[in-house]
């Protein structure tokens, strides 16, 4: 008799909870273990069971963090000795969350595996502005990416991006940038206009929500003067000058 148990991978989203899907919270209510990130808030941990078991092995960008493979090895135990895990991973676990290195090593090991999405949180957070992250007028579509190397690796190519950006009307929304927002800057000013909108939100959908308007001419100054770190999103495009007009009329606009 097979006594294996299965792993589901869930998107806890931004942080507020009831942004869940009803998919996750069933999951997680569900779990016998669960293994949780560092960004996911305490009310979605709350949704566990009394009995589960739940095991925090923090990852935040910029701070020590529980190695990956770590993580891997625990996952594997645990569905091994029967148990049902929850990898309860902030955000979407396929958006940045190392979720397809998670799928390939328990497939790899003959471990059933599931994937429940979560809202991102670069969406969430340009739409707790008023905003979207594509627009007829302003963008024809939207770039996800990492201003977070691997090591060893030369990372993301900011000038082709900026001029590629410019040159399709794209949305570019940078995750893990805040550390390096001035490279970035100088980077992206290669291939886009120094007034080009920007938006940095932190802590997304939650009540600790902050957030600064600029420009990408004035990005790095910006975000050291108002203080903002990590987890932050920065979002750089055209769409984020309809946050000025969405403060205008803050009676018009609420994000649910």
């Amino acid at each position: 008799m097979n006594n294996t148990g299965k792993v589901t991978l869930v998107g806890a989203g931004p942080g507020d909870p009831e942004l869940l899907t009803v998919k996750a919270v069933k999951a997680i209510q569900a779990a016998t273990v669960l293994l949780v990130d560092d960004l996911v808030s305490a009310d979605i941990v709350a949704l566990a069971p009394a009995t589960a078991r739940i095991v925090y092995v923090g990852k935040r960008g910029g701070c020590k963090s529980t190695p990956q493979a770590f993580i891997e090895k625990l996952m594997l135990m645990a569905a091994r000795e029967g148990e049902n895990v929850v990898r309860l991973k902030g955000g979407d676990p396929f958006i940045f969350g190392r979720g397809g290195e998670e799928v390939e090593h328990l497939q790899a090991a003959g471990i059933e595996v599931q994937v429940i999405n979560g809202i991102t949180a670069g969406l969430a957070a340009v739409t707790s502005l008023g905003v979207p992250l594509t627009h007829r007028q302003h963008a024809h579509g939207v770039v996800f990416v990492t201003g977070h190397a691997k090591p060893g690796d030369a990372g993301t190519d900011w000038r082709a991006l900026a001029e590629t950006a410019f040159k399709a009307k794209l949305t570019l929304v940078i995750y893990m940038g805040v550390s390096g927002a001035s490279r970035i800057q100088d980077e992206l000013l290669v291939g886009l206009p120094s007034t080009t909108p920007v938006a940095v939100i932190q802590n997304a959908s939650l009540p600790t929500q902050r957030h600064i308007t600029t420009t990408l001419g004035r990005l790095s100054g910006a975000i050291e003067a108002s203080g903002l770190a990590s987890p932050s999103v920065i979002v750089v495009g055209d769409v984020i000058s309809g946050v000025v007009a969405a403060a205008e009329h803050p009676a018009q606009f609420r994000a649910a």
